[in-house]
């Protein structure tokens, strides 16, 4: 029976695969020029696209800073003029939300308040419509696997923001408890590390960039490893 230093079995223990991501965005050919067209697209729209608007921009290149952290808030404000939605999209955090279905009946509740609160239509220009977009993610094998929890301390500095996607936002659609893979994992393996995944459940992914979550990750991680040691 193979043992590390402090006597765990190390044969119990299932490795972690680290996998890599990217989403390709898929043009629907769907559009909306007003919050009437938006609420009617929203209803029947592939929850891919509600997906891609909330978190594709994490992914996507960026030049500056975006204002909001979802394309319909930021459509909101720079097509529509309407700062008041604008503000109450930006707040929705997908995170809170058990499914995407959920989260489109969101969408669509805060654009119906919206609408009843103003009778006039407010159309976007032609060249500033709405343009949906589905998201499609593929997955790449980096061919590395990490046997203790330990590693995690030296392999989250290093990995790529694909990686992170793909482990930390993507798992919580993926996995039967809807949480990221690394708790999944930890869970796996007993109550042993139960404190560290309370420390990883407080991160909020949304609201941050990918590289500042890898750097919220390192601490996390250097705090319960380098405290516990």
């Amino acid at each position: 029976m193979k043992t590390n230093k402090k006597g765990r079995n190390l044969n119990k223990i299932k490795p972690f695969a680290i996998k890599d991501c990217d989403l390709i965005a898929i043009a629907t050919g769907t559009r909306a020029q007003n919050l009437r067209e938006m609420k009617a697209r929203l209803i029947a729209i592939h929850p891919g696209c509600i997906y891609y608007h909330f978190w594709g921009g994490l992914l996507r290149p960026k030049f500056v800073d975006p204002e909001y952290n979802n394309d319909f808030a930021s459509w909101a404000s720079h097509s529509l003029h309407d700062q008041k939605l604008a503000e109450r999209l930006a707040v929705i955090d997908p995170t809170d939300f058990t499914d995407i279905e959920k989260l489109r009946k969101e969408l669509i509740t805060v654009i119906e308040q919206r609408m009843d609160e103003n009778e006039y239509v407010q159309n976007a220009r032609t060249d500033q419509r709405f343009h949906f977009v589905r998201s499609q993610i593929v997955v790449f094998d980096t061919h590395h696997e990490i046997k203790e929890p330990e590693e995690l301390l030296k392999i989250i500095p290093k990995i790529s923001v694909g990686s992170l996607f793909f482990h930390f936002i993507d798992a919580r659609r993926r996995t039967p408890q809807g949480i990221d893979d690394f708790r999944a994992w930890l869970y796996a393996l007993g109550k042993r590390y139960s404190k560290l995944c309370d420390r990883l459940a407080e991160l909020d992914p949304y609201f941050m960039t990918l590289t500042e979550l890898r750097r919220n990750l390192s601490s996390v991680l250097t705090g319960y490893f380098k405290g516990s040691m």
